[in-house]
């Protein structure tokens, strides 16, 4: 089992619903990337999605685009990613960290040592938004043989025909995108939420988390009563490109697990 497998085991033991944050590798300076990295757990955060900073981030709004912006100009890299998740291992080697990205700069590094790196690292999971299940072998198999969960992303356009090849080698929970369209881009309402929820389920043992378009405590309190989890980004990502203290952002993150967990 991965951390993630552990982590979403013991919540559902304590019939709590997970909460799932996002932010940006090198977003504004590595050292503020990780002071906020390391304070997530406290603010009660059960799994970290990291994003790998990319030149050309397709799905990425433009709050998140920003954020990689910044970062790139900071000069981080995927080595320097790596450091970052390592550098917060030596302090938690509970939490569950996803990375999230694009495949150029995995394909530039090397997949294999890639993967190597990012196990040693302790990278738990990737979500490459740009491989679909027909590139399964570019990377999502070999991650699953370094025991790395590859987890895909289902959205309001997955009929019925495209599902069981979306599932088909995803590990660690499906990622329900919420809206059509980019990050930041509209609200999530539980009542379209709900009934996709159920259908995905009828297909899958994996727990279901929902991301985009949520942003407040009240929208992850009522997203999580129909879903496995909840994952917050642009609004978490938009404080830090605000020039908030950390201190400002973790009380907001707190609001958020807090919402989640009431579910």
């Amino acid at each position: 089992m991965t951390r993630i497998d552990k982590k979403f085991k013991a919540l559902k033991a304590q019939k709590k619903k997970a909460f799932i944050s996002y932010i940006m590798a090198g977003d504004t300076s590595y050292d503020l990337s990780l002071e906020i990295l390391n304070g997530l757990p406290k603010a009660g955060v059960d799994i970290i999605e990291l994003g790998l900073p990319f030149t050309d981030p397709m799905a990425d709004g433009p709050t998140i685009q920003l954020a990689g912006q910044r970062a790139l100009k900071k000069g981080m890299t995927v080595v320097k990613t790596l450091e970052m998740v390592s550098a917060f291992r030596k302090n938690d080697n509970q939490t569950p960290i996803v990375l999230m990205g694009y495949y150029n700069p995995i394909f530039s590094y090397g997949v294999e040592k890639f993967l190597i790196d990012a196990g040693t690292a302790g990278i738990d999971g990737l979500i490459v938004v740009d491989l679909p299940p027909e590139e399964d072998e570019e990377l999502c198999l070999p991650a699953a043989k370094h025991n790395i969960n590859f987890i895909r992303l289902a959205t309001p356009t997955t009929d019925a025909k495209r599902l069981p090849k979306v599932l088909s080698n995803t590990s660690g929970f499906v990622y329900y995108v919420s809206i059509t369209g980019i990050t930041g881009a509209a609200s999530a309402q539980s009542t379209n939420v709900g009934p996709e929820i159920s259908r995905i389920k009828k297909s899958t043992q994996l727990p279901i988390v929902v991301g985009f378009g949520i942003t407040t405590p009240e929208a992850a309190f009522e997203i999580a009563k129909v879903a496995d989890g909840v994952v917050v980004g642009s609004a978490i990502v938009e404080m830090i490109g605000k020039g908030k203290s950390v201190a400002q952002i973790l009380k907001f993150v707190k609001t958020l697990t807090d919402g989640a967990h009431r579910a």
